[in-house]
């Protein structure tokens, strides 16, 4: 059960619920240029590297801000203003990367599925093959919106087989899913704090291949989310070269102790794949339904499809949960009326079931039948 029981228990995507421990580590104020700091930078990011497996060839840079903060500052680092990129759309984090890519001015070409359907690897073949002009292809891991595991080691395959470079988002996966920079054909994955590595809101992280990055100066048209510039600092002073959230990087090498001690990668993932199983058997039993068959799911959100029932109102439905205890998400399909409940951060088999136990008072109070 969570450690914090007077704070609503986090069925989000992101924000979620964090330990009291990690909390605490943001009492501390930090000198962001003092030496305590600057070792806890080093620590933080030789950790994000280890975990993905990134330790040889690769670097980890910080950027201050959400995780869509350092999609920025991948893509304006790492393509060229004279480069195509190919986004892989299927659900909203997809098409922000296209809007991303739109409003920097450069060239693309979006490539859409629908939102119940996994990436293409052919599709996405067959449009590289088409587009010589195509430097890079930028694709989301687990789109969050639906739930939706993307087949990501297939479409860095076929990227590496035409020689164009991968761009992954990995913000809702990274800590909890295996991510082998080492061995997967891409160029840059970006992961936040304040997903399944359980630290809280406001630094992004960017592993990158270091020969891809040193060879990137010059591409950013931002200042402040320039990668290059920032890791060149990073590595001449161990300082950031502006403000660092100072108590957020430290709740984040206290959440990367805590992840360790859980058992890194496969412990918090084998955690958040119970807390899935649990949550969409319980869900089924009432008579939800999904909106993605189990083989497409990702044990990290799932959306459940609204009841059509006449009695159910998204909003009542919501703030009677709250008022037990529990936050849950809205839809993000738009081809679909569903609401979203997330199966990480500080949460356990537990919790699930008492939010099931929520769900149905909820349908007893409301009068209102899932079918």
């Amino acid at each position: 059960m969570t450690d914090t029981p007077e704070e609503p228990l986090l069925l989000t995507p992101g924000p979620i619920t964090t330990s009291r421990s990690t909390k605490e580590k943001m009492l501390r104020d930090w000198g962001s240029r003092d030496r305590d700091f600057i070792a806890l930078t080093q620590r933080v990011r030789d950790r994000l590297l280890q975990l993905a497996c990134g330790e040889v060839g690769h670097v980890c840079v910080p950027v201050q801000g959400s995780g869509t903060f350092g999609i920025e500052a991948m893509l304006g680092t790492l393509v060229p203003r004279e480069g195509k990129v190919l986004v892989l759309v299927n659900g909203a984090y997809g098409a922000r990367m296209a809007e991303i890519v739109a409003r920097m001015g450069r060239n693309h070409l979006v490539v859409s599925h629908e939102e119940n359907r996994p990436l293409d690897p052919q599709a996405l073949e067959e449009a590289l093959v088409g587009d010589p002009v195509i430097t890079h292809v930028a694709a989301v891991h687990c789109e969050t919106g639906s739930g939706l595991l993307n087949p990501i080691e297939e479409i860095a395959a076929v990227a590496a087989r035409q020689g164009r470079r991968l761009l992954l988002d990995a913000i809702s996966t990274f800590g909890a899913l295996p991510l082998d920079v080492a061995a997967l054909p891409c160029d840059a994955a970006v992961g936040s704090a304040n997903k399944c590595l359980e630290g809280v809101p406001g630094v992004a992280f960017v592993i990158l291949r270091k020969d891809s990055l040193a060879a990137s100066q010059g591409n950013a048209s931002s200042l402040s989310l320039d990668l290059f510039e920032q890791w060149q600092a990073l590595e001449k002073t161990g300082q950031w070269r502006f403000t660092p959230p100072t108590q957020v990087v430290a709740a984040l090498g206290q959440a990367l102790e805590e992840h360790a001690a859980e058992g890194a990668v496969r412990g918090r993932g084998d955690r958040y794949r119970a807390n899935c199983r649990t949550l969409v058997e319980g869900m089924r039993e009432l008579g939800f339904q999904t909106f993605l068959p189990d083989a497409l799911q990702a044990p990290i959100i799932v959306a459940f499809h609204s009841p059509r029932d006449k009695n159910f109102v998204f909003s009542a439905f919501y703030d009677f949960l709250r008022d037990k205890g529990y936050v849950i998400y809205p839809g993000k399909v738009t081809t679909a009326d569903t609401f979203r409940i997330g199966c990480i951060g500080k949460v356990y088999e537990e919790d699930v079931l008492s939010v099931l136990a929520a769900v149905r008072e909820a349908m007893a109070a409301f009068s209102f039948k899932p079918a």
